[in-house]
């Protein structure tokens, strides 16, 4: 079956059979790898990306289902220039990755949360952030998080 999709701001075509993980059509017709495989059963959040702007495990969602709409993905972060995303600036500078498999999911999840909320609250942040880091780094996640929205340099003047 062929279906047309916008991926990173680009239309594409793939082939793949209906049921086809969006998953492993990005990993392996798009060679858009920075996607990672953890679970298989939308668990894990390793697979997160956007689908029309909502976070979306593409483990669990077949490539039919996602037809005509737009998929972006941790490569489609940067700018057109090179520029990193806010929220991978901040993951850096706050140095969150350990061994870094689930870090792509968990900056598409942060950025969904930051696009919904703005400047989301540490509820918000426990709420929004289900996925699983075997690593244990949450709290540079959380402080990432924060410095992304501004609510770090905020906080330090004690304007938050």
């Amino acid at each position: 079956m062929a279906v047309s999709l916008n991926v990173n701001g680009k239309p594409v075509n793939v082939t793949a059979e209906p049921d086809t993980p969006l998953l492993w059509v990005l990993r392996e017709e798009l060679a858009l790898t920075g996607t990672k495989f953890g679970c298989g059963v939308a668990a894990c959040g390793a697979c997160s990306v956007h689908v029309n702007g909502e976070i979306t495990r593409s483990c669990s969602i077949a490539v039919a289902d996602v037809a005509g709409k737009s998929v972006t993905t941790i490569e489609g972060l940067k700018s057109a220039d090179g520029t990193l995303h806010k929220v991978q600036q901040a993951w850096i500078d706050a140095q969150v990755p350990q061994c870094g498999y689930c870090q792509s999911g968990q900056i598409m999840a942060a950025v969904a949360l930051i696009q919904k909320t703005g400047s989301p609250s540490d509820a918000q942040i426990d709420e929004a952030m289900t996925n699983i880091c075997r690593c244990g780094t949450y709290p540079r996640i959380r402080k990432a998080i924060v410095s992304a929205t501004g609510r770090a340099a905020a906080a330090v003047k004690g304007d938050a």
